[in-house]
């Protein structure tokens, strides 16, 4: 999918069909010929328009020809097959050529609607230093975001938990600690980049630009460290659990083994007075009592012996 926006001095954002200066070409999963006809127009390589469409690439700045290739990981929400929100994170192409800015992308994104809708304030298409910094500050706001759900979905599941031990909500454990992870790596990655914008001299910026890219950066160092502070606690969460469950599982087979034994002496005492040979008090009229007090006081005093050492 191709899109061309122009935004004019009153901010009014408009569809456009032909790239022009001051334009943003908005690139989603675009086919072959919709990749040619942006890389002619525009100047821009080819390869750098399939390298943000690759879900594998690594964020990175680069600066070619007075083009800045700009790759980045934003974050986005998928769901498995029960419905539980999984958290990934994906590139984003930003590129900056003396005309116009071009974002690409494998997925369409929400940080990208935030411009299409207009709901990004001073946001200009033809601002284009600033269009980019805005871009790296609202995937840096889509983290924080992202990561204050993660943790209110751990503390959901740790409730759940506490009330009982399934492996439904372990594996959701597991689902949010793989975000967590992913989350980490790519604000690292992000980092770097921030932290090239910041010390060469790839885009060129007025004060406020720079405001802004002090900005990022603080939001970018925020979301790592809660990232990192998550995944610490669910860490620490997923190993207490585990402790708790085997806990759980020594105390029933105790149990189990504690009434296995204080069973086994009625058992014993039937058996005896089941033998077909002289038994005492076998001529008794109160044989059969006598038989079954002995084992109730052999029980009992087991079952006492066993309450007093708390295995039960």
């Amino acid at each position: 999918m191709l899109e061309i926006y122009k935004s004019s001095e009153e901010r009014h954002l408009t569809r456009v069909e032909e790239i022009s200066k001051g334009s943003w070409v908005n690139m989603v999963d675009p086919s072959e010929d919709e990749i040619i006809r942006v890389a002619t127009e525009t100047g821009i390589a080819v390869d750098f328009i399939k390298d943000a469409l690759d879900d594998e690439e690594r964020p990175r700045i680069e600066k070619e020809d007075g083009i800045v290739y700009i790759i980045v990981d934003y974050p986005y929400i998928t769901h498995d097959d029960s419905g539980f929100p999984i958290y990934e994170t994906i590139p984003v192409g930003i590129i900056q050529t003396a005309n116009c800015i071009i974002t690409v992308s494998l997925k369409e994104t929400p940080v990208l609607n935030e411009f299409k809708s207009n709901r990004v304030k001073e946001f200009y298409t033809y601002k284009k230093t600033r269009f980019a910094l805005q871009i790296l500050y609202v995937i840096s706001i889509y983290y924080l975001r992202y990561l204050k759900q993660i943790n209110k979905k751990t503390n959901e599941i740790e409730r759940e938990l506490h009330q009982s031990m399934k492996n439904k909500e372990l594996y959701a454990f597991l689902a949010l600690e793989k975000s967590l992870v992913y989350f980490t790596t790519s604000l690292k990655s992000n980092k770097v980049v921030l932290a090239k914008i910041m010390r060469f001299n790839y885009l060129k910026m007025y004060d406020e630009d720079k405001d802004l890219l002090e900005d990022v950066i603080i939001e970018n160092t925020q979301a790592i460290e809660m990232a990192e502070t998550y995944s610490s606690i669910l860490s620490g969460m997923m190993d207490a659990f585990a402790s708790i469950i085997s806990n759980n599982l020594n105390m029933v087979m105790k149990f189990l083994t504690s009434i296995t034994i204080i069973l086994s002496f009625p058992t014993m005492v039937a058996s005896f007075y089941g033998m077909n040979v002289d038994l005492p008090f076998q001529h008794n009229p109160f044989a059969f009592f006598l038989a079954i007090s002995m084992a109730v006081l052999l029980a009992g005093l087991t079952a006492f012996v066993f309450w007093k050492k708390k295995y039960f």
